[in-house]
């Protein structure tokens, strides 16, 4: 059974010197999860931390716990194994956008669908940063990078979509720069049951500097996301007077105090209804009319992979509390060549 004591960020903090390059928003993703882990209360010899391959996926090597550095976009895979062969372990998925989405979205779509309990932080710096500079699944439209010179004409991926289509309950955003929503929303993974995806905006200040520029700029970033809290009115501006309305089947942004607009017209968030149609749209503002939606969008409960797995390992042992290998073979049909 899981411990709970208080524990302190440094007791995860490896040994390893921590070598991403100065400025990266991966820093700010590691400190966040260290800090989260202590809050938790489970052991560091309870926790577990695999990833695939990237930038980001170095990360287990400075977690003080159980970790796995696997293969390109297999993270979910053997994330899933490890939660399924040892169901007590908390069990972290750390990968990236080119790593998750690319070669291993058939196993992220697939790890949501199942419901396994394990946390995946998505770290998205719209760009393949550890091969220098390839535009990735979430690059945007017409992006210039050494395999696109002439700009991508491909539609990128949005993590919220992804997560919602494979009919994901537990999806949440957040800035690199913006540590206390981290915090805030990887708590909150973890104490879901089931699978977590909490989307980290990063910065890579090689290959793509600036790409979140237009969200995480302190000048305009109150303008221009939302966080959104369970049971909290949609309010967000630098002056608390904005939110946001339904007007039709559409999400609209509107100024309090104006057009006769008041604060009860604006909409309360339930990260907890069953149907997916708001969160959905939430998860899927662009940023440009409608602020980017940070904080936890949905979180519901539901039936989790594992469990039920265990649960019907336990059901067959004591139906057959006897059977052995053997006695199974027998009750198949067979054949005998001579």
């Amino acid at each position: 059974m899981m411990e709970n004591k208080t524990y302190t960020p440094a007791e995860f903090k490896s040994d390893q010197d921590v070598r991403w390059c100065p400025g990266c928003g991966d820093y700010a993703i590691l400190n966040s999860i260290q800090k989260t882990m202590a809050e938790l209360g489970v052991a560091p010899h309870q926790t577990a931390v695999i990833s695939g391959i990237g930038c980001s996926s170095r990360l287990p090597y400075y977690i003080n716990s159980y970790g796995m550095h696997t293969i390109h976009g297999r993270a979910a895979a053997i994330a899933t194994g490890v939660k399924t062969a040892n169901p007590e372990l908390m069990v972290w998925m750390v990968t990236g956008d080119g790593d998750c989405l690319a070669i291993g979205g058939n196993h992220f779509i697939h790890a949501v669908r199942r419901n396994v309990n394990i946390n995946i932080i998505l770290v998205n710096n719209e760009i393949y940063g550890l091969t220098k500079g390839q535009y990735s699944p979430t690059s945007k439209m017409g992006f210039v990078s050494k395999t696109s010179p002439f700009g991508t004409v491909e539609e990128p991926f949005r993590p919220a979509q992804l997560t919602f289509g494979a009919r994901g309950d537990f999806f949440a955003r957040t800035l690199d720069i913006d540590l206390k929503t981290s915090q805030e929303v990887m708590l909150a993974a973890a104490r879901h049951p089931g699978c977590s995806v909490v989307e980290a905006l990063t910065n890579c200040v090689i290959f793509n500097d600036g790409t979140h520029k237009s969200l995480s700029d302190k000048d305009f970033r109150a303008d221009r996301t939302i966080v959104l809290r369970h049971g909290q009115p949609m309010i967000y501006g630098k002056n608390q007077d904005k939110g946001l309305i339904i007007d039709g089947f559409d999400l609209k942004a509107v100024t309090i105090g104006e057009n006769g607009i008041t604060e009860k017209d604006i909409l309360v968030h339930d990260a907890h209804c069953e149907d997916r149609t708001l969160h959905f749209k939430l998860g899927n503002m662009t940023g440009l009319d409608l602020p980017k939606a940070m904080g936890v969008i949905r979180a519901v409960e539901a039936s989790v992979y594992d469990q039920a797995l265990e649960q019907q390992v336990t059901d067959a042992k004591a139906k057959y509390p006897n059977r052995k290998l053997g006695d199974f073979l027998k009750t198949l049909e067979t054949w005998e060549i001579s």
